[in-house]
C-alpha cells in the first residue's frame, strides 16, 4: 500500500482575527495599530552568562548577549532578550530556528548550554502608534512611560492577566512586540481589540 504524506498548511494562531487587528488599525486613524507577526524563530539559550561559551557565542551570531536584566540587544533581524542571569531568548526571521540552534551549538563547543527551538510555544503582537502605551497600560502592570520602560526594554509581565514576554523595539515608531503562549494569544487579542475601542 502506498503511503501518502498529508501537508497541512500553516495556520498563525491569530489567523482567525486578522481582519479584526486590520480594521481596529484603519479605523483608528493611526493611534492604533495591531498585527500579528507569526511564526518568528524564537529559541531559548540557557548558559553560563560569565563563562566562555557566552562569548562565543555573542561572537557566532554577530549579536552580544545582553548581561543587564530585562534589556535587549539587536544585530539586523536577530534579537536577544535577557530573561534571567543566564536565559536568554532569541528572536529571528520565521524558518531560521535550526541554524541558529546549529551555530549556538557549535560556537559553545564543550562548554554547558540548553538550546530549545520554542518557536511554536509563542506568536508575536505587534502594538504600534502613538497610544500604543496607553493601550498596554490598560492591563499592565508595569510603569510604562518612556523613563521607565523605554527603547530597548523587555520584561516578563501579564496583560490582561496573561503572561507575556513585553518587548519595547529599539526604534521610535516600532511600538512593542508582546510575546504570548498560543493557546492564550486568542484571548489576548480579543482583549486588545476590547481595549482599544476608545481609540476608534
Amino acid at each position: 500500500m502506498a503511503e501518502t504524506a498529508l501537508t497541512v498548511p500553516l495556520r498563525s494562531p491569530l489567523s482567525h482575527v486578522a481582519d479584526r487587528l486590520a480594521a481596529a488599525t484603519r479605523t483608528s486613524a493611526g493611534a492604533i495599530r495591531l498585527a500579528e507577526l507569526p511564526f518568528l524563530t524564537q529559541i531559548n539559550v540557557r548558559l553560563d552568562a560569565k563563562g566562555a561559551a557566552a562569548e562565543a557565542v555573542g561572537l557566532a551570531l554577530d549579536l552580544p548577549l545582553p548581561l543587564q536584566p530585562n534589556t535587549v540587544v539587536r544585530a539586523g533581524e536577530l534579537t536577544a532578550l535577557w530573561l534571567g542571569p543566564d536565559e536568554w531568548l532569541l528572536v529571528g526571521s520565521p524558518g531560521g530556528g535550526r541554524d541558529l540552534e546549529s551555530r549556538i551549538r557549535e560556537a559553545a563547543g564543550d562548554e554547558p548550554v540548553s538550546v530549545t527551538d520554542v518557536s511554536a510555544q509563542r506568536t508575536t503582537l505587534l502594538v504600534t502608534g502613538p497610544r500604543a502605551r496607553d493601550l498596554l497600560a490598560h492591563g499592565c502592570p508595569l510603569d510604562l512611560h518612556p523613563r521607565a520602560f523605554g527603547a530597548g526594554r523587555s520584561a516578563q509581565t501579564t496583560l490582561g492577566r496573561t503572561q507575556i514576554v513585553l518587548v519595547a523595539r529599539d526604534e521610535p515608531r516600532a511600538g512593542f512586540w508582546v510575546l504570548v503562549r498560543s493557546s492564550f494569544a486568542g484571548y489576548l487579542a480579543d482583549w486588545l481589540l476590547d481595549a482599544a475601542t476608545e481609540y476608534i
